[in-house]
């Protein structure tokens, strides 16, 4: 992974939220403090989005690098278990004891 790809990505969500009017380009440039003139020029691709601007897009828009991975892309999320850990079935009912039909139908067969 390259930033260009990064970039790359984050202006065509850019892109995507001024063509479905989720933000003007004047209301991006007011919001990040740049020029619209300048956003106007980076969303065309007539010039560069900085490294500086581009930090400062993503933090002011709340986008993570995260979000500009494709799914293909992103690192597994961590399991809340181990595999083969211990988890106890399930108690519908909410008691354990012999009056507890849903226990009492589960048979127990020793391993050899």
């Amino acid at each position: 992974m390259h930033f260009e790809t990064l970039r790359t990505r984050l202006i065509a969500s850019l892109q995507a939220r001024v063509m479905n009017g989720e933000i003007t380009e004047r209301g991006l440039a007011r919001l990040t403090g740049l020029s619209q003139p300048h956003v106007h020029h980076v969303l065309k691709g007539a010039r560069a989005l900085s490294l500086e601007a581009a930090d400062l897009v993503l933090e002011r828009l709340g986008i993570s690098l995260t979000d500009l991975l494709l799914p293909a892309e992103c690192p597994p999320a961590p399991r809340e278990s181990r595999p083969g850990a211990y988890s106890s079935p399930p108690n519908p009912r909410g008691r354990a004891g012999p009056r507890n039909t849903a226990l009492r139908k589960r048979t127990f067969i020793p391993s050899r």
